[in-house]
């Protein structure tokens, strides 16, 4: 029984008592009357966690409401006051500047074996060896499509022999052209000559046969044995007989004057024409041959074998951003006649190629033949992945590079940096930074870069004091990527700002007016620019 009791008390304790009355009259009066809660009543949140609510709410109100507060107290002192606390400043120093140009290019070997693209008119790629394998002499290394190459040739051929039996005929037309002079100088004309002779003697025969015959009628006529007729008739016998003379004498010299000079001139002629066409007929052979022959060795530089054993590099060049300045060595690239496919490079003679931009070049040109007179050598530091090599200045070019693929305004030229030792672990193609020493300045005021703004091709700097900020004109000499030596404008101890242009209106307007007056045109000499009255500023 006690037991019993003390799970009901405990369950009661847990549980509210729902309590059954009738209603009486209005049930609202009726709950109100009862000051027993119902259970509905009782599951709402516990009262901690609405004060905790409400405590975070006023928090969150009152920082919003502090943040606000703040935000506009800053920009009120920003306008009145400017942008002071951004303000970046350094001091000018005297001491040492080292002069450095520094540069990014690509390693490559001072000795190369090129492999280059022998057919005319460039092929495509079908076949060629792993970049960077190790290869004997006389290992193929490239083969290029030879298709069209076939089909040239085999078209050549058809020419060819088309041109040798053109040849071949020209040949014995000459000699059949040489024979005929020949043959008409001793057989032909010496021939009709004599013909021409025996009618000459014939008729000269016949003619003094018929004077003879004449005279002995002209006798026998006197003394009546014949007829006058009959001595007619011989006398026309002797004319005939002259006239037949006089014919074949005229023949004879035809023949002698005219006929045999003006056959001979056209057999040799005929025989000048056709040596002629030897010699063209034979020049159209040999060019042909050529061809032929040309298209056959093309043919067998389409398999390319190294000629000397080595490593395996892709010439494939890229610029400075690591841009490829032509198309990539690949299975099916097209290659141009001449163009450098591969390179068997030696490895213990490397150099650094970079492009040195038209800004620094005067400047480095300048310090490496003051070195080469003195008996110096230019040296430079080359950092490759997480080494640094020592090396020095070979050559500059004397002209700009190429443009590339995008052409810039802005010119670079090629320069060599020679690593120094045989260092291993160097390859064709790696990326690497050549920071080459100008000059050391002793006992100089320098400094940083970033306080130096240029306006119409003058130098200046804002340095702080107790005013405000107070702008100077600058004197500048040489620099480096971080500092910048000053001849005038400048003391030791001097503090100047390191970002003007953006905290200093005067600097920002400056640049923006620089900009303006590059696309105005420049005023002659006695008048004022432009806009000029409103940007004279105070010079110290």
């Amino acid at each position: 029984m006690g037991a019993a009791r003390i799970r009901d008390i405990a369950r009661a304790t847990r549980e509210p008592a729902m309590v059954s009355t009738p209603l009486r009259g209005n049930p609202l009066q009726d709950s109100a009357a009862d000051p027993r809660p119902f259970p509905a009543a009782r599951t709402g949140a516990p009262k901690w966690i609405r004060w905790r609510t409400r405590m975070a709410t006023g928090i969150a109100l009152v920082a919003v409401l502090g943040v606000g507060g703040w935000g506009a107290v800053w920009l009120i002192q920003s306008r009145s006051q400017g942008a002071d606390s951004r303000v970046s400043s350094a001091f000018v120093q005297r001491g040492e500047l080292t002069v450095t140009v520094v540069e990014e290019g690509n390693v490559e070997s001072a000795v190369n074996i090129d492999i280059k693209c022998e057919v005319a008119g460039g092929s495509s790629i079908l076949w060629i060896v792993e970049d960077g394998k190790q290869v004997a002499e006389g290992e193929k290394l490239v083969e290029l499509d030879s298709s069209a190459l076939e089909e040239q040739i085999n078209s050549q051929r058809i020419v060819f022999e088309k041109a040798r039996a053109a040849k071949v005929q020209a040949e014995k037309d000459y000699a059949a052209a040489k024979l005929a002079v020949d043959e008409y100088l001793q057989g032909t004309f010496v021939k009709a000559l004599q013909d021409q002779e025996a009618q000459v003697t014939i008729a000269l025969e016949n003619l003094r046969t018929a004077q003879n015959t004449l005279s002995h009628s002209e006798r026998m006529f006197r003394k009546g044995y014949i007829s006058a007729l009959d001595l007619d008739s011989q006398q026309f016998s002797v004319q005939r007989a002259q006239l037949d003379l006089d014919a074949a004498r005229t023949a004879q010299k035809v023949l002698e004057e005219f006929t045999k000079v003006k056959t001979v001139q056209e057999l040799e002629s005929a025989r000048d024409s056709a040596e002629a066409r030897v010699r063209s007929e034979s020049a159209s052979f040999d060019l042909e041959q050529l061809r032929l022959e040309r298209l056959e060795a093309q043919l067998k530089h389409c398999v390319i074998n190294a000629p000397a054993s080595g490593m395996v590099v892709y010439a494939n060049e890229v610029d400075r951003h690591g841009r490829a300045e032509q198309p990539q060595v690949e299975e099916g690239a097209m290659v141009r006649e001449r163009q450098t496919i591969l390179q068997l490079p030696d490895l213990s003679r490397m150099q650094v190629k970079a492009n040195v931009h038209e800004a620094h070049v005067e400047m480095l040109n300048r310090a490496w033949k003051d070195a080469t007179s003195a008996g110096r050598e230019l040296h430079a530091k080359v950092r490759i992945l997480d080494r640094e090599l020592v090396g020095t200045l070979s050559d500059i070019a004397n002209q700009p590079a190429p443009p590339g693929r995008w052409p810039s305004n802005a010119k670079e030229y090629p320069t060599i940096v020679v690593i120094k030792g045989k260092p291993d672990g160097l390859r064709p193609g790696m990326t690497a930074q050549c920071e080459i020493l100008v000059t050391k300045l002793e006992n100089v005021l320098t400094i940083p870069v970033t306080a130096v703004v240029e306006r119409r091709g003058e130098h200046h700097c804002w340095v702080t004091n107790d005013e405000g900020y107070e702008r100077r004109s600058l004197l500048l000499g040489l620099a480096n990527d971080k500092l910048v030596e000053v001849k005038d404008g400048l003391a030791e101890g001097d503090q100047v700002v390191l970002n003007p242009r953006a905290v200093i209106p005067e600097a920002r307007e400056g640049q923006v007016t620089n900009q303006a007056s590059s696309e105005e045109p420049r005023p002659k000499p006695g008048e004022e620019s432009p806009g000029a009255s409103g940007e004279k500023e105070r010079t110290p």
